[in-house]
């Protein structure tokens, strides 16, 4: 019986990753073994509690005040001895994430398979995002398998010298998540509070646009509300304490911009849900925003999912204060606009990427996603 480590630390990778581990562990075939580096902690743990995951291994990693340098090291020498003690057949990691690194390179070092879930993402620039770009290309050089949600991202690794035998084009395991997460009729305070209001979502936390590219953004965001008394913001908002005190300079006293708590997975999926539209640097939401039909404005320079923009989804607005006024103040007066770029299609999946994977990994055949 094949043995699997699954590992991952951070909420996205375990939004992501948790319905291939209940994939896996659905199969009696594979022996399914899961480990966090606790990376992230109260926002992971509302996952793992979301999907019903238990893991059988918790690094807990986390500290306050961490650096990159923390997590790395803190993770290599227990990922080492964990390794030693489970032997596992194969090690999946996901994404571009310093846990997905760190566990990499110990795979390399103590030379055991690795699986690349959501391979082959680039934008060849090594700081954006950072540190992400970096780890996502040095998970790759390492790895054996390569799940890659898209033709792009196959085309990307087959450029890189990849070998194609190595790659499986899946689709993206963020779009089985929504099964789970999107309920019918759902209800919330922070909808009633939107109700007869245009809702807009905002996400925004990214280590290179600290500073003045995320003042840029809120100041946009705080022109458009100002102009437009027929939407509405709400703002889950990172638990770094330096976009938090941006984020209260610039947006903290106006009664229509609603900063939160970060939401658990099933109350923030079903927000986007009811979204108008959504503004955001992060990069699962543009992933799953084109199955809820939900235009993105993405506020970075550079994005590693071409494929939402190339479909029409997405639209890369950069980190200009006067660019993002302009692309927001669009999609909320041009209907024409509004309605092409929420009827695009999804390039990202079926839903079925974890059974493909699961497949993959015990020799079956399975139709991969194109």
């Amino acid at each position: 019986m094949k043995k699997i480590l699954i590992v991952f630390g951070t909420r996205p990778e375990a939004i992501k990753m948790c319905p291939l581990v209940k994939e896996l562990k659905s199969r009696d075939d594979i022996e399914t073994v899961v480990c966090v580096s606790g990376q992230h902690r109260h926002m992971l743990d509302q996952v793992l509690d979301c999907f019903s995951i238990v893991p059988e291994y918790d690094l807990s990693v986390m500290k306050e005040k961490q650096t990159l340098f923390d997590i790395t090291l803190g993770i290599l020498p227990s990922m080492q001895e964990l390794l030693d003690k489970i032997k596992p057949d194969v090690v999946l990691v996901h994404g571009d994430t310093t846990s997905a690194f760190a566990t990499a390179l110990t795979c390399f070092y103590l030379q055991i398979p690795l699986g690349h879930v959501e391979a082959g993402l680039r934008t060849y620039d090594i700081y954006a995002p950072y540190p992400e770009e970096f780890n996502r290309q040095a998970v790759g050089i390492i790895s054996q398998y390569n799940f890659v949600p898209t033709t792009v991202s196959r085309d990307n690794l087959l450029r890189e010298g990849k070998s194609p035998d190595s790659i499986y084009i899946t689709g993206n395991t963020a779009i089985d998540a929504l099964k789970t997460t999107i309920i019918n009729d759902y209800d919330h305070p922070l909808l009633d509070w939107a109700k007869g209001s245009r809702l807009i979502v905002l996400t925004a936390h990214r280590r290179e646009n600290l500073g003045e590219p995320l003042r840029n953004m809120f100041k946009a965001i705080q022109r458009i509300v100002d102009e437009h008394n027929d939407i509405k913001v709400v703002y889950p908002i990172h638990m770094n304490p330096a976009v938090r005190a941006i984020a209260s300079e610039v947006l903290g006293d106006n009664c229509r911009i609603k900063i939160v708590e970060p939401l658990d997975v099933i109350a923030f999926h079903n927000l986007l849900a009811h979204s108008y539209l959504i503004l955001t640097d992060s990069g699962g939401i543009q992933e799953e925003a084109p199955s809820l039909g939900k235009p993105v404005l993405v506020m970075r320079d550079v994005t590693e999912r071409p494929e939402g923009i190339e479909a029409g989804t997405l639209k890369l607005v950069g980190t200009n204060e006067d660019r993002i006024y302009e692309a927001f103040k669009s999609l909320l007066t041009d209907g024409e606009l509004y309605s092409k770029m929420s009827k695009a299609s999804n390039p990202y999946g079926d839903g079925n990427a974890c059974k493909r994977i699961a497949d993959i990994l015990t020799n079956r055949h399975t139709e991969l996603f194109e």
